[in-house]
């Protein structure tokens, strides 16, 4: 009896990660023989959440598992490829306890070997049906487009902030097009592999959307938390969150300029309870996003036990992002 998402994704597991392997070997061709043992562990690693949700989406909605394992892999080689590329702008040495593919590979090899894991996804899906391929082109391009509005450069960020450039509401567009986005694009795809089409899927849409975005909320919400904890952060760190502290209180403006110019961040004085602050409204929209998610979807899944499963799947999967080691995070 399959009493929760985590049940759900351990149940699916073997079946999903068989067949992203042999799809990953298949698509890249020669090129994946050319990568190492840890490489390979690493693309073919994770939990492959998102790809889950879709698999359930698509159950849920009465479509067979055979329709939606392939859309799955699509999506979650989208992921990969994203994850390839963050590690490198990032400057991560480190993904899932091994190393990240361009400290392996150099910086050309890494984005280039992204480049092709995102194209076999379009070549992918645009060979299943048009739909399925205008869906995943979309992903790319708005994933892409959040990755590109995110600040790196804590110099030019202090600069925005000071001029009062950077909207506020900054965070919102980061966080669905970041995440939101490609949790969307996978439950649009479940409801494409059970044939329902027209509103209803746009509603599945709308609902792996809004889980995405209290994904995206939940792992900046365990870096304030972490912050709270060590009572300090780099300007590095300060800069990836800049976005999410002013969005939930304006006040942490001149703290974040002096963080930013400074190079360090301390949290004393009036500072843990700011944060404090922060992450208290962090928890409460996350929240909001979840319930959201499910007021999405209130008619449109007719199988009872699956039912309750799509319902409850929101609270799970942030379950098991908030219990996950941060360095096995997908």
């Amino acid at each position: 009896m399959i009493a929760n998402f985590l049940d759900y994704a351990e149940d699916l597991k073997p079946s999903l990660d068989a067949a992203f392997a042999g799809h990953l070997a298949h698509l890249l061709g020669d090129t994946h023989s050319l990568c190492s043992y840890e490489e390979g562990k690493l693309m073919t690693g994770g939990k492959k959440i998102r790809g889950t949700l879709l698999c359930l989406v698509a159950t849920t909605l009465g479509g067979a598992l055979e329709e939606a394992l392939p859309r799955a892999i699509a999506v979650e080689l989208i992921q990969t490829a994203t994850l390839i590329h963050d590690d490198f702008v990032d400057q991560h040495r480190v993904r899932r306890n091994l190393p990240a593919i361009w400290t392996l590979e150099g910086a050309r090899r890494a984005v280039l070997l992204g480049d092709i894991v995102f194209s076999s996804a379009i070549q992918m899906m645009s060979e299943l049906g048009r739909e399925d391929g205008l869906i995943v082109s979309r992903a790319i391009a708005e994933v892409s487009r959040g990755a590109y509005h995110e600040p790196l450069d804590p110099a030019v960020l202090m600069e925005e902030i000071e001029a009062c450039r950077l909207d506020t509401t900054l965070y919102e567009k980061i966080i669905r097009l970041k995440t939101g986005v490609l949790f969307g694009a996978a439950c649009q795809l479940g409801a494409v592999a059970a044939g329902v089409g027209g509103n209803s899927r746009w509603a599945w849409h709308r609902y792996g959307v809004k889980i995405g975005e209290a994904y995206q909320v939940a792992d900046d919400l365990h870096e304030v938390e972490r912050a709270l904890r060590t009572r300090s952060m780099t300007a590095n760190e300060v800069a990836a969150l800049a976005p999410a502290l002013l969005f939930f209180d304006e006040e942490s403006r001149p703290h974040i300029i002096r963080a930013l110019r400074q190079g360090l961040l301390e949290l004393k004085g009036e500072l843990p309870e700011l944060f404090q602050g922060v992450a208290d409204a962090m928890q409460k929209d996350k929240e909001k996003r979840l319930r959201s998610a499910v007021d999405e979807i209130a008619g449109n899944h007719p199988g009872e036990s699956r039912n309750s499963l799509a319902c409850a799947a929101p609270w799970d999967l942030i379950r098991m992002f908030d219990t996950a080691a941060p360095a096995s995070l997908p």
